[in-house]
């Protein structure tokens, strides 16, 4: 407890220096040497390297995912947003969301409660006339989202740019905002979201603490965050096998596919460098957060962790 309150204030009192101070703070923590797959590289130069790698696999990003993991993060979203569990009114920050999976997702989770809700006050006033029902449809169309909102924040240009021609395509408009952001220093005020979520984004934020300590800032009391992301494998046999398919298969389909073998070298690499679920759980702690869990999903392959801000 004592550790979690010295490190909100720590958060805090950075947070409430000016712009200029942050920058040159931070200015100073490009000399340390840092993990960017298997290489050893200072701070900057990671960010530097990661902006790229997403730069250049931003088109072909949802192409990739659904070969790589032959459609299964499809489901692994669905996952995280029905243990997120929103209800109509739910303002929700998903940070390195740029292609919009998530935010997606949440439109429809609340769109379909907002239609159950409905039927169900239809269905109790049962001498209700044709008209009267024909205007509370209406009445729905126009809000069928009952006042939620989700805020799509990613520090890559390209992937934002590639989420908004999606939501374009496919018609998602309401209740969808698009911000350029950092997730080590958010844009937005103290205690302004419902939930935060990140989907495989954590792994490719320089200073996970900070991110994390943004996140904790951003959310009210009460909120929820939430985070998706491959992990350890529990399995032996199973590890060795997904080490096979990581290193020999993955990136040669990000050749073939996107004609990118280093970005792809990097993300399985990336996987590898990053924490296992119990020290990640313990940062999350760290962090601020209470009642701090995660599940493991397929043996491990990805985990979704879970913690609240009381």
């Amino acid at each position: 407890m004592a550790a979690a309150r010295l490190c909100r204030c720590r958060c805090r009192a950075l947070l409430s220096r000016p712009a200029g101070a942050v920058r040159a703070r931070r200015g100073l923590a490009a000399g340390p040497e840092m993990h960017f797959g298997f290489q050893t590289v200072t701070e900057e130069e990671r960010r530097e390297k990661i902006y790229q790698v997403f730069e250049n696999v931003a088109k072909k990003y949802d192409v990739m995912n659904d070969s790589m993991t032959l459609g299964i993060h499809r489901v692994w979203k669905d996952i995280l947003v029905h243990k997120m569990n929103p209800c109509p009114g739910t303002l929700l920050l998903d940070v390195a969301g740029g292609t919009g999976d998530i935010a997606f997702r949440f439109i429809n989770y609340v769109r379909s409660v907002r239609q159950r809700q409905l039927q169900r006050k239809l269905k109790h006033h049962q001498n209700l006339s044709w008209q009267q029902i024909f205007e509370s449809y209406q009445k729905d169309e126009f809000n069928s989202l009952g006042d939620s909102q989700v805020v799509v924040c990613d520090i890559n240009r390209e992937m934002l740019k590639v989420g908004k021609q999606k939501a374009e395509h496919l018609g998602y408009s309401e209740g969808l905002s698009w911000v350029l952001g950092n997730a080590e220093e958010l844009p937005f005020d103290d205690d302004k979201f419902d939930v935060y979520t990140i989907a495989f984004g954590i792994r490719n934020v320089t200073r996970i603490d900070l991110a994390l300590q943004e996140a904790y800032r951003v959310l009210k009391p009460g909120g929820r965050f939430l985070c998706l992301e491959f992990s350890h494998v529990s399995n032996p046999l199973l590890s060795r096998l997904y080490d096979l398919y990581s290193f020999q298969v993955i990136p040669v389909l990000g050749e073939v596919i996107a004609g990118d073998w280093r970005s792809y070298q990097y993300l399985v690499e990336s996987i590898r460098q990053f924490p296992p679920q119990e020290e990640l759980k313990a940062m999350i702690e760290d962090a601020g957060f209470f009642k701090v869990d995660y599940e493991n999903l397929n043996f491990g392959i990805v985990a979704i962790h879970s913690g609240f801000k009381l």
